[in-house]
């Protein structure tokens, strides 16, 4: 008698490990203060836009052709000197120039550069996701990142114990690839 060639016992996964939430490592190139505070980060929703085609007895919905990325959100530990805090602030700052237009010069003027990833008003974000054996897995690629949002930061005396400032900051980007990080090929997933 014939073996089935496919069936819940014949089809397993190769890799039955879990994804650990612990198992990361995140970078920003505009934020190198910011980097080594960082308690988490999230890979943001994708949501696929439709088209409705409209008939006289019900609408059909049909493929669209946008992808909506969610903002992604980074939290980290403020160190004493808030110089991770003060260089995402003074990013904003230079995007947004609440008070004259002189405070965006320096942002865009750099961005003729040779080096705009570097200098100007974008900057890419890595987040390595390692495996079960804390090895770099996968890499999720934000392109042109720029933060939109950075939130308070709350001091008090009435708390029974040290808990460090944590600050959330709130980012949007272009879009986000995910790489596999097979020793020395790196595969993109995207089609």
């Amino acid at each position: 008698m014939a073996v089935p060639s496919s069936g819940a016992l014949n089809d397993q996964p190769d890799n039955t490990q879990f994804l650990s939430p612990l198992g990361f490592n995140f970078m920003i190139k505009k934020l190198p203060n910011t980097n080594y505070f960082v308690q988490s980060v999230n890979v943001p929703s994708v949501q696929a836009t439709d088209v409705v085609m409209p008939t006289p007895f019900t609408n059909i919905p049909t493929i669209g052709d946008r992808l909506n990325y969610s903002e992604f959100q980074l939290s980290f530990k403020v160190d004493e000197d808030m110089t991770n805090y003060i260089e995402l602030y003074d990013w904003l700052l230079q995007l947004h120039f609440p008070e004259d237009f002189a405070q965006s010069k320096n942002i865009y003027e750099k961005q003729n550069n040779v080096d705009f990833l570097a200098d100007g008003p974008y900057s890419d974000a890595t987040l390595t996701i390692l495996n079960s054996a804390m090895n770099p897995n996968k890499e999720v690629i934000f392109e042109d990142c720029y933060p939109i949002a950075l939130s308070d930061l709350q001091f008090s005396t009435t708390a029974a114990s040290v808990d460090y400032i944590e600050c959330q900051a709130t980012f949007r980007y272009r879009m986000f690839r995910i790489l596999n990080m097979q020793g020395e090929d790196t595969q993109s997933t995207n089609i």
